[in-house]
């Protein structure tokens, strides 16, 4: 047994040396050493280049610090330049040059101007929504005006406090569907949730239904072969990655399409933190329980999650697209009781920190309190300046985190934060069941946020993201309900709490909050 076991142990080893993800992460290194190389080379001759190379430093730290972005991200780029002044330049130079990114940032543009008639924002909704609160008006005439997302009323809007509620009536839509489906999420493995999802798929093209689906690059490190798509177009569904992990340096590498959206038939949209993979409904246990939420849009709302899905889709075809084939179709009569909706996308290509700019409308609009979920805490010094102004103004500014964390790394650069978000009057507390995925905000009875955007550097300034803004949504409630059931399972953080903290975890999340912006 034992021998049978060594053997199954040194097959695995050798399946994952030998593999492509290896292949990938080694000539990833080679070209890194390649430019170490480079590095010392120009090291060898200092005796003639030194004034030119600090000429050269001197002049990339001054643009760094004359550049748009967060002081975080500067000091970051500027620490590594002082450490390592050739290397860090050449990198930093490297990455200006945006290498792949300016193609995809093109295509964006286009794509977004093939479908801009279909996101047309009607007069009277924005004239409604400044009577009920003028505040959230300019927050829907910036993102109509400058990122062309409508707000829609007429949109009934489900909430999901767990991955099972999710799942089980997102197989309920799938099976209805009778023109289209599409998908497009960050995570997909296979198991239980997509085997379940994927057989629906099959028999929906077998039946002439068009069914796209679109999932991140990263998928083939470690959930799903690198041909998947292969794989998956002989049932007839349309499938490809975004972004596919090369081994060469790309910048482009490094934003990844972290939405998660399901459409179907233009009737009904999904959206929230739920990836397709068996711990997400808790079939699979990896830290705990896993807390997640969604949302599910039906009505005129669903128009701009399928107009999303077709941008990104669009990237990489070539093809003219009948958008007229996917358009939502219209109430006759008006629902006063359902409020406004404005579902969004965030971009790292378009210079729009939009997951950004709505995390600090509510906090700077919330009269009584402010309530967020979130499975990272890593922040810029103006996310901290906004928490800390809320609460100090008597705002009631709660933060559930998880207890048990995915990221050990990420966890220690959180926990950095909690000694002045404490002392501002920001609680902060800890789901102890396990591990919090849901990104959620939550304001005055009135106002909501579900998506995917995280409170980190990732999700605000580096990857393609979405959400739904609610505002006298009657889901609204549900979420505020959700955050108070969650409230009665967490542990309140406390300054003796952060006294306890490990050194070793103290002096980690120290150094890393250095780079944090590059985590």
């Amino acid at each position: 047994m034992e021998h049978k076991a060594a053997k199954k142990a040194k097959k695995g080893i050798l399946s994952i040396v030998f593999s492509r993800t290896a292949l990938i992460v080694m000539l990833i290194l080679l070209q890194i050493g390649a430019l170490v190389l480079m590095y010392t080379i120009l090291n060898d001759y200092l005796t003639y280049v030194y004034w030119i190379t600090m000429a050269v430093q001197v002049f990339v730290i001054i643009y760094i610090t004359n550049e748009q972005g967060t002081p975080e991200y500067s000091r970051t780029w500027i620490l590594l330049i002082l450490i390592l002044p050739v290397f860090g330049c050449l990198f930093y130079v490297y990455v200006k040059l945006e290498i792949g990114t300016k193609y995809v940032g093109e295509r964006l543009i286009k794509t977004k101007l093939d479908t801009s008639p279909y996101l047309m924002q009607k007069a009277e909704v924005v004239e409604d929504l400044r009577v009920s609160k003028p505040a959230n008006a300019t927050l829907a005439y910036y993102m109509n005006h400058q990122l062309q997302f409508p707000t829609y009323r007429n949109t009934k809007v489900t909430y999901f406090s767990i991955g099972q509620e999710k799942f089980a009536e997102m197989i309920h839509q799938l099976k209805r569907a009778e023109k289209y489906i599409f998908l497009e999420y960050f995570i997909v493995s296979e198991g239980y949730m997509w085997d379940t999802i994927l057989d629906i798929l099959k028999e929906k093209a077998k039946a002439g239904v068009e069914v796209r689906f679109m999932y991140d690059g990263m998928c083939s490190i470690s959930n799903l072969p690198y041909n998947y798509p292969e794989q998956i177009r002989k049932f007839g569904i349309k499938c490809k990655m975004f972004s596919p992990i090369r081994p060469i340096l790309s910048t482009t590498q490094n934003n990844r399409d972290h939405r998660k959206i399901c459409v179907v038939d233009g009737k009904v949209g999904f959206t929230g933190g739920i990836n397709l993979a068996d711990e997400y409904i808790n079939r699979k246990e990896r830290f705990g329980y896993w807390k997640d939420t969604a949302v599910m849009l039906e009505g005129e709302a669903v128009q701009s999650l399928t107009m999303l899905f077709l941008q990104m889709w669009n990237v990489t075809e070539y093809k003219p697209e009948n958008y007229e084939n996917y358009q939502t179709p219209k109430s006759d009569t008006l629902h006063r009781e359902l409020g406004f909706v404005i579902p969004y996308g965030d971009s790292p290509y378009d210079h729009e920190d939009v997951g950004k700019e709505v995390y600090f409308h509510i906090l700077n609009h919330a009269k009584k309190y402010v309530h967020i979920m979130t499975p990272y805490l890593i922040l810029d010094s103006e996310m901290v300046d906004t928490l800390t102004r809320a609460a100090k103004s008597g705002i009631d500014v709660k933060i559930i985190m998880p207890h048990i964390p995915d990221k050990w790394y990420a966890f220690a650069v959180a926990k950095t934060f909690y000694k002045d978000l404490l002392r501002a009057g920001v609680q902060i507390f800890e789901f102890t069941p396990g591990f919090v995925h849901a990104k959620s905000f939550v304001s005055d009875d009135d106002t909501a946020v579900v998506g995917t955007i995280n409170l980190d550097y990732r999700s605000l300034y580096l990857h393609f993201e979405c959400g739904v803004f609610m505002y006298n949504n009657l889901a609204v409630r549900d979420v505020e309900r959700d955050f108070q059931n969650t409230l009665k399972k967490c542990h309140r953080i406390s300054m003796s709490d952060i006294k306890k903290t490990g050194i070793g975890m103290k002096i980690c999340g120290r150094v890393l909050r250095l780079i944090a912006p590059l985590m």
